[in-house]
């Protein structure tokens, strides 16, 4: 059982996976529907809605969809009611005009506001910064919150001269060179393997670092964050996430313990999506008081 640590305690106590009381269960039995909630601006939302009980909402991450999320959500639906939103930067041909932080913040609150919660919002990558913005404004919605490896600003704009480059690539018609920018000066990626089919992703992906990136650099505005958070990380994720989640870990007033995993990068969730599944389940757990 995971134990919250006191109010301004910048304790991380990491436990890595071995083995646990999660079932190990053949996905796919508890099928999916869609649902849709309306945002702010009027525009419809779609999410992948599976199973029954405490409801758990995920953000996936960049350069992908709610897809890549599909065989941790089976493993939990089993226990809980498992949405997982489409971000509309994502599930759109091209990126929207105007794409913001703030548009993304809208959109989940929209799905959090017709669940039935407080509920537990897990993000990865860039959709755990949508998560922590949407904590940030609308707490009371949230029971808690697992977080991996969110890219936040700590000391230095999260793109900067490399972002514009990047920018400036994708203007020129030049999608590779974009995703490559992204890859090997933003995200630090210790080699570039596979990249070539991220590339239709390249638009949205350039216009979602710019989203965080407008949000400036330091993390005091998460502070007086009031919803429970863990932290999960892969042991052989690049070691700037793993900077950059330390950094988050200092400042979070109600931090939970962090979960490592073993033999894991910033791509467990497809390839090690019953211990992801585990550290949500373990989350869940903890705040079930919260979440009935």
């Amino acid at each position: 059982m995971i134990q919250a640590s006191p109010p301004g305690s910048t304790a991380t106590m990491v436990t890595a996976f071995t083995a646990h009381e999660f079932r190990l269960r053949s996905p796919g039995t508890v099928r999916p529907v869609t649902i849709t909630a309306t945002s702010a601006d009027g525009t419809p939302i779609r999410a992948t809605d599976q199973g029954q009980g405490p409801p758990i909402l995920i953000v996936h991450p960049g350069s992908s969809d709610a897809s890549s999320w599909a065989e941790v959500a089976a493993r939990l639906a089993y226990r809980f009611r498992v949405v997982r939103i489409h971000r509309r930067l994502y599930a759109a041909d091209r990126p929207p005009p105007g794409h913001s932080m703030a548009t993304e913040v809208d959109d989940v609150l929209a799905i959090a506001k017709v669940l039935d919660g407080p509920l537990v919002l897990v993000g990865h990558s860039s959709g755990a910064v949508v998560a922590l913005e949407s904590a940030l404004t609308a707490p009371a919605l949230f029971a808690g919150m697992l977080l991996y490896e969110p890219p936040v600003a700590v000391d230095r704009p999260l793109g900067g001269a490399a972002l514009r480059r990047a920018r400036a690539a994708l203007d020129a018609g030049r999608p590779g060179r974009a995703m490559a920018i992204h890859l090997r000066e933003i995200v630090e990626a210790p080699r570039l393997s596979g990249w070539r089919k991220l590339r239709p992703y390249a638009a949205a992906q350039i216009s979602d670092d710019e989203a965080m990136e407008a949000l400036g650099v330091g993390l005091d505005r998460y502070a007086g964050l009031d919803v429970p958070t863990c932290l999960l990380r892969g042991e052989r994720s690049p070691a700037n996430l793993r900077r950059r989640s330390e950094a988050l870990a200092a400042v979070l007033p109600r931090l939970l313990p962090g979960q490592v995993l073993r033999q894991q990068g910033h791509a467990a969730h497809l390839t090690a999506p019953i211990e992801v599944a585990w550290a949500i389940e373990d989350l869940a757990d903890a705040v079930s008081r919260r979440i009935g």
